[in-house]
């Protein structure tokens, strides 16, 4: 076999998973949609949720078999126009259509985050943003460069014992009453669906699919909330952390983006109000602290 057969062959391996992934992405936004949603008369007996395959067809404009097998992860192409018919018909926001896109293989997927080196110049900056806790996160929420005021307020995750340094893994798998993450109910579904949307980057990668295969493994919540495929992009998001020596603090965490990194993100932490200001600089002034809390 040459090498370009080998190419094609290691291809359509790759493309499998993804086609797997598209099809439950569209059975599960399909059954978020009612008849009364899109103008449709509800009807009677319906047997699951949401729209049919064959309503989905009629109102992108495309056929119903062609639909059909596009929802079962059939090897066929998608154009532009008819995916975004298709998002449209299913209401999908910024990040859901982009996701879709993604699983139809009409983006170029981006290079894995971990094996991009770093600019040095980053923990620089990090360093300079003192006291605002501040990391740098890859699309899988590895926490790979942090700042002294990170640390001090999340100990469990730049100290974590298991080696994971992985804000989603420690959020999911430390349970509701043991974790530090007060509004962690709230931020968690969110959490999930941003890491899905990071996936649809990289489906059928070994270093991706047994991470999430862990966690699935080890949280019955992550589980539930992977399950439904829903998916978030960035924002500013509102966190309440309980650190054992301080008590609560309430921050604002913004994500930013740099054209050196294209999967990671610079995660600043504003704090709230003043009390919550003052307790991060008494973490800071008081550094060495045992490991008490379990997440960020």
């Amino acid at each position: 076999m040459s090498v370009m057969d080998d190419a094609v062959v290691s291809n359509r391996l790759a493309a499998a998973p993804r086609r797997t992934e598209l099809a439950a992405f569209l059975k599960a936004r399909r059954a978020r949609v009612t008849p009364e949603d899109v103008g449709m008369a509800p009807g009677l007996r319906r047997r699951t949720p949401g729209l049919r395959r064959e309503e989905v067809a009629q109102l992108a404009g495309v056929g119903v078999t062609w639909y059909t097998w596009l929802e079962q992860g059939r090897p066929i192409n998608a154009s532009e126009q008819v995916l975004s018919a298709i998002a449209r018909t299913l209401k999908l926001d910024g990040a859901e259509t982009r996701h879709l896109f993604t699983l139809a293989g009409l983006q170029p997927a981006l290079p894995v985050m971990d094996s991009c080196p770093l600019n040095p110049e980053m923990q620089t900056i990090l360093d300079a943003l003192s006291p605002l806790p501040a990391s740098i996160t890859s699309a899988r929420y590895d926490i790979l460069r942090w700042n002294a005021a990170y640390e001090a307020l999340f100990p469990g995750v730049t100290r974590a014992e298991t080696g994971r340094h992985n804000t989603m893994w420690s959020t999911a798998t430390i349970p509701e009453c043991c974790n530090a993450f007060v509004n962690r109910a709230e931020e968690l579904p969110r959490m999930v669906a941003v890491l899905r949307s990071g996936y649809g980057q990289h489906v059928g990668e070994p270093y991706w699919e047994d991470f999430i295969r862990d966690l699935i493994g080890a949280s019955a919540e992550f589980a539930r909330l992977w399950a439904q495929q829903d998916v978030a992009a960035h924002s500013t998001r509102h966190k309440i952390f309980r650190h054992a020596a301080v008590g609560e603090v309430r921050m604002s965490a913004t994500n930013l983006t740099s054209m050196g990194m294209p999967e990671g993100r610079l995660v600043v932490y504003t704090p709230e109000d003043e009390e919550s200001r003052q307790r991060i600089a008494w973490l800071m002034a008081n550094p060495g602290l045992p490991v008490v809390d379990h997440t960020h």
